[in-house]
């Protein structure tokens, strides 16, 4: 059994500083991490989980205006590109933050290509997060299934 929870806590520090040294995290993630207990062992997850569900709607949002060709509205999109941003960086989404600052300038300069290319890259960017960090939260889940504690990684 103690060597199954080291091999899992092995797995997940390797796991975390990989999403770090890839540019998925940014410290952001890790203050999130700290506001994590006992208390509320699910802390992080909720958040993120809350940030997927803010994506999905954003980025349906900006995929219907940018639909209305000829007729895009580029700052409802960019408003929605600006929402996207600070959800990214409040969870430590560093690359769909990235891509919101260049998206938001496609918007600003009313480059309609520019926009439907970022918005594809956000879309390809969010999802690849939250398999990434679905992958991560079952490996936390089992750790402590197996009686393990989730190990402190410092980046």
């Amino acid at each position: 059994m103690d060597t199954l929870v080291s091999q899992l806590q092995r797995q997940f520090r390797d796991y975390t500083i990989s999403l770090y040294h890839q540019g998925f995290l940014d410290d952001q993630f890790t203050e999130l991490k700290k506001l994590q207990d006992e208390c509320s062992p699910d802390f992080v997850a909720e958040v993120v989980s809350l940030f997927f569900e803010d994506c999905e709607k954003l980025i349906g949002n900006m995929a219907r205006a940018l639909d209305q060709t000829g007729n895009v509205d580029f700052s409802l999109v960019g408003s929605s590109v600006h929402q996207l941003k600070g959800s990214s960086s409040s969870v430590g989404a560093k690359r769909v933050k990235g891509l919101c600052v260049t998206f938001k300038e496609c918007c600003d300069s009313q480059n309609f290509e520019g926009c439907v290319r970022c918005l594809q890259q956000v879309d390809i960017e969010y999802k690849s997060l939250k398999a990434k960090l679905q992958d991560l939260f079952s490996l936390e889940q089992q750790i402590v299934q197996a009686g393990g504690r989730i190990p402190q990684v410092d980046i």
